[in-house]
């Protein structure tokens, strides 16, 4: 039977109480004073407290015409007690004792005399809340130790990968450059297919093990002053020849007032040319590509457009979800592990920047990506049972 702690230091109020959630089917348990009212919760954790305002103060620092509402205060400080819902049974009905009640977090107040029917009906719906949130809490819970042990099952797969595949790389290089033999055209052609296909998944791998250091917090950024022209102007020539071979162009347009701004260079290239790679693996033809930076009242704004498909309104934020994979009605069909954008999301939030798209189907799509002139220690976000945590702690 569910347990409710009576806390009044007069006799006939705890025995009219007692006497009727006993009636009720209720255990009770007393406590006389304010002192005697906390360490009963800490001791026994009733499903319900309920508390007078007047009672002996004991050492809690305050007139005893204030007990109850400290120790009510008190009670939803704790994470131990702070879930038991707390009624403040009392005679005094002035207004302010009402505010005073729900300021110190009560969640129910009931005026003397009360009604025996009304008291069951309130301690009743009470306690079903209080059930269903401890349920939830039980679930999520559960659900948080389901996730990692998925992660750390996905982790230790993804090291275990690692060693044998760097294997089958060295002996097929090996192998398509001779070192065993000659090869036929057919066969050269089909190891270094093979090779191919071996380093895709050797960079599936490298971006699993870099999304789970950055949501662990345990990358280390090596900020270093960036020009934005230089930054741009090496994206461009990096993927030269792959513009080259796929009929796209690249412009750059960096504004006048764009700063220099301090941040781990290597991170935020491949954040850039993750968003240049979708651009080109995510549009059937050729695709015109315009990299910009301008300042940004929170420092720089970097911007990535391109003319290809577009994303579909509904789709713009969950593309930064990790697995999250969407393909346009007119996109070509592509291999991709959902991990890019959730890559992407995670190194600028390490510097205490932000990443986000503007978009429209059929009409190309834009990516912006916001950095502070110097990182930042970013605020903490969603837990991992939701969709992202931002890390809470960043090494510069």
């Amino acid at each position: 039977m569910p347990l409710i702690l009576v806390a009044d230091d007069v006799d006939a109020n705890v025995e009219l109480l007692v006497d009727q959630l006993e009636t009720l089917g209720f255990q009770t348990v007393i406590a006389r004073d304010a002192p005697s009212a906390l360490a009963t919760c800490l001791d026994r954790r009733p499903d319900l407290v309920i508390l007078d305002v007047s009672m002996p103060a004991g050492d809690l620092g305050v007139i005893d015409r204030d007990a109850g509402f400290e120790v009510c205060r008190r009670l939803k400080r704790d994470a131990r007690t702070a879930r038991i819902p707390v009624i403040f049974v009392t005679a005094l009905g002035d207004t302010s004792d009402r505010v005073k009640a729900i300021e110190a977090g009560a969640d129910d107040f009931l005026t003397k005399p009360h009604h025996r029917l009304v008291l069951n009906a309130r301690v009743r719906a009470l306690l079903k809340l209080k059930g269903a949130t401890d349920a939830l809490e039980e679930s999520l819970k559960r659900l948080r130790e389901l996730q990692k042990v998925r992660d750390d099952l996905m982790k230790m797969i993804v090291h275990d990968l690692k060693t044998p595949l760097t294997s089958v790389l060295a002996t097929l290089e090996m192998a398509r450059d001779g070192d065993f033999g000659a090869l036929t055209p057919p066969q050269a052609r089909a190891l270094s297919d093979a090779e191919g296909k071996a380093e895709d998944l050797l960079a599936l791998i490298e971006d699993l093990l870099e999304v789970a250091r950055i949501e662990e917090q345990t990358i280390t950024l090596q900020p270093e002053p960036i020009a934005p022209a230089a930054l741009l102007a090496e994206i461009v020539y990096d993927w030269g020849l792959r513009f080259k071979q796929e009929g796209a162009t690249a412009q750059v347009d960096v504004a006048d007032d764009a700063p220099v701004f301090r941040a781990d260079k290597v991170l935020l290239k491949r954040v850039l040319s993750n968003l240049v790679q979708n651009a080109l693996t995510h549009t059937a033809g050729p695709v015109n590509l315009a990299l910009g930076a301008r300042a940004d009242a929170n420092g720089i704004l970097i911007t990535v457009t391109d003319d290809g498909p577009g994303i579909p309104s509904e789709y713009q934020e969950i593309i930064f979800r990790k697995f999250e994979r969407v393909r346009a009605a007119n996109a070509p069909r592509v291999r991709s592990s959902g991990l890019g954008l959730t890559f992407c999301r995670l190194a600028v939030e390490s510097h205490g920047g932000r990443i986000w798209v503007k978009s429209a189907e059929g009409e190309g799509s834009t990516f912006y990506v916001q950095m502070p002139i110097a990182p930042i220690e970013p605020p903490r976000a969603m837990s991992r049972t939701g969709e992202f945590t931002v890390p809470s702690t960043v090494h510069v």
